[in-house]
């Protein structure tokens, strides 16, 4: 089972959580930083490579996201341009396609290999969705996609796996692309989530900044951090609140905290 509270505060951490991340003050070597920001497209090519298709279960969207889809429509069978930005291997995409026949997706990930499992999969049309490799830092998203010609963004669980010095970029990127008035989706770690909380010490390499062991990096969001990173680069704050959740495992009796930022962000 699981419950969920919405709302503005932060996660608590006892005693025990924040003695343990108090203890946790070595970073990961520089050298060993450039190293992974280097091979960063291998590791998550590799995470594919050994996961395949299987990793992350499909996202059938929540009616959340569904309801932003049908606010974005001035009428009911109105053709919506998306980007998802960050797209894995269609996890996301491909309920989306199944369930709303009137969208036409773009879809970019940052490993070739991703991109190629979205291309080999039955629902893939190229009538329905274009879908290309893409490093959102620095390749340029107009190479593939008109300027303010897209509906909605989605960026859900992709920023979190880029450096934060560079996460501004793909905010850039993304502007570009979206229509006045229309909105970036976000949902990504938060603070004190329950994968934050699990890394051993020598995986952190900055503030809220950790390093998986198979090289892959995750970053865990405040909602002022992120609130500052989408208004430095023009966009307008709609939403922006961290989602808690509690998942039980009754058999063995564990309660886990999970922590997310669920926001919504406008192109004036």
């Amino acid at each position: 089972g699981a419950f969920q509270k919405k709302g503005h505060s932060a996660r608590l951490l006892s005693p025990e959580e924040a003695e343990k991340l108090a203890k946790d003050q070595v970073l990961v070597s520089e050298f060993k930083q450039l190293k992974l920001e280097k091979e960063a497209q291998k590791n998550w090519d590799l995470f594919y490579k050994r996961n395949s298709t299987n990793f992350f279960k499909d996202r059938h969207w929540t009616t959340r996201e569904f309801e932003e889809l049908k606010a974005c429509r001035e009428f009911a069978d109105q053709k919506l341009t998306i980007l998802e930005a960050g797209c894995g291997v269609g996890n996301c995409l491909f309920p989306l396609l199944e369930e709303d026949l009137n969208i036409f997706a773009y879809a970019c990930d940052f490993s070739p290999r991703a991109v190629e499992y979205v291309k080999k999969n039955a629902l893939y049309s190229t009538e329905r969705c274009k879908v290309f490799q893409c490093d959102l830092t620095k390749d340029d998203l107009l190479d593939n996609i008109p300027a303010d010609s897209v509906d909605v963004v989605t960026l859900i669980f992709v920023l979190s796996a880029i450096h934060p010095d560079k996460m501004h970029l793909v905010l850039r990127n993304i502007y570009k692309v979206l229509k006045p008035g229309k909105c970036v989706l976000f949902r990504d770690y938060g603070l004190y989530d329950h994968a934050m909380l699990r890394f051993k010490s020598g995986s952190k390499l900055g503030e809220n900044f950790y390093v998986r062991q198979d090289g892959t990096r995750s970053y865990f969001f405040t909602e002022e951090f992120l609130s500052q990173l989408f208004k430095a680069e023009g966009y307008e704050q709609v939403v922006n609140e961290y989602v808690q959740r509690e998942t039980v495992n009754r058999k063995e009796d564990l309660r886990v905290p999970r922590v997310f930022l669920q926001s919504k962000f406008q192109k004036p």
